[in-house]
């Protein structure tokens, strides 16, 4: 990739045949939940055909809402766009797996997405409520259903035509690794926090050996201690390029191989964000080599419960 080439329109090909994602998308876990339908139509209208929702994050109707300005105005139409949304941890039952892309597909009103994500690989009591606890405020998880069942039951949804591809969120290798080695429809796609102070490095090379594409969430790092937009090293070459550092981070982790996901309420941080040109591969190497802090921000993949919203507003 050249210095100048834009990353805004790059794909990456998944490897079941369904199709390819973008690797610059828009995440709709935002930081005000009613701002959600007009962040969504600026996204899509400065360049954005990756949205990236789930049933956790509560506003699918909300995003929905958007896409049916958006189709009913001739912005995008359904084709160009790549939509994901994930199941959440009450409904890992084989038996509600169905039913709760089926609801989330009611929100979104579409007939299908392109990408189903079990969202942790927790399961949690089965229900409505989708953060059962027990008085003592500890989670309650269902021991009665693997994760391997569920995902039987993913499978199940791609042969239906509900979805285009499936994939696995929140995960470490060792764990996704044992579902390819048991699956009939191996995963697309696994979602995970990544950026350079936690750069997932074991993931990454799945994509090597099985055409696994890594989506980042918290590319910029979720705006909290240490702020890795405010990194000496990023800060210090994106003045040398002339770019935020948001670009900076963004643009490191499509030249790496990954896609990415970037989220805001302001349409000026939107449009930015979608700006994104290649670096030159010695900035990529600098980052690699000289960026040693490790930081995990989210606590997710401890226990299946968010701890933060996507980025500030």
């Amino acid at each position: 990739m050249g210095p100048t080439e834009s990353l805004s329109q790059h794909r990456f090909v998944l490897n079941n045949g369904g199709g390819e994602i973008p690797a610059l998308g828009f995440g709709t876990s935002l930081s005000d939940n009613t701002k959600t339908r007009n962040a969504v139509k600026t996204a899509v209208e400065v360049g954005f055909r990756h949205l990236d929702a789930a049933e956790r994050y509560r506003n699918e109707a909300e995003v929905g809402a958007a896409l049916k300005d958006l189709f009913a105005d001739g912005t995008v139409r359904r084709e160009e766009l790549f939509v994901t949304t994930k199941l959440w941890n009450n409904n890992h039952r084989p038996e509600r797996v169905r039913p709760a892309l089926q609801a989330s597909l009611n929100r979104l009103g579409l007939d299908a997405v392109d990408l189903y994500l079990v969202h942790t690989p927790f399961a949690f009591q089965p229900g409505d409520d989708q953060d059962p606890r027990h008085p003592d405020g500890a989670v309650i998880y269902d021991d009665g259903v693997t994760l391997a069942e569920t995902w039987g039951a993913m499978e199940n949804l791609v042969d239906e035509g509900l979805t285009r591809a499936i994939g696995l969120s929140d995960i470490d290798a060792k764990a996704v690794r044992k579902i390819v080695d048991t699956a009939r429809i191996i995963p697309a796609v696994v979602e995970v926090e990544a950026h350079p102070y936690h750069p997932q490095w074991e993931l990454h090379e799945l994509h090597k050996t099985h055409g696994i594409v890594l989506l980042a969430f918290a590319s910029l790092g979720h705006a909290l201690e240490p702020r890795l937009l405010d990194d000496e090293l990023i800060v210090s070459i994106a003045r040398r390029l002339g770019k935020t550092p948001a670009q900076v981070l963004l643009a490191w982790g499509i030249q790496r191989g990954s896609a990415v996901l970037t989220a805001s309420v302001t349409p000026s941080r939107i449009s930015e964000n979608f700006d994104v040109t290649a670096l030159p591969e010695s900035v990529i190497r600098e980052i690699n080599e000289r960026l040693e802090t490790r930081v995990r921000f989210n606590s997710v993949a401890d226990g299946g419960v968010p701890g933060f919203t996507e980025v500030p507003a």
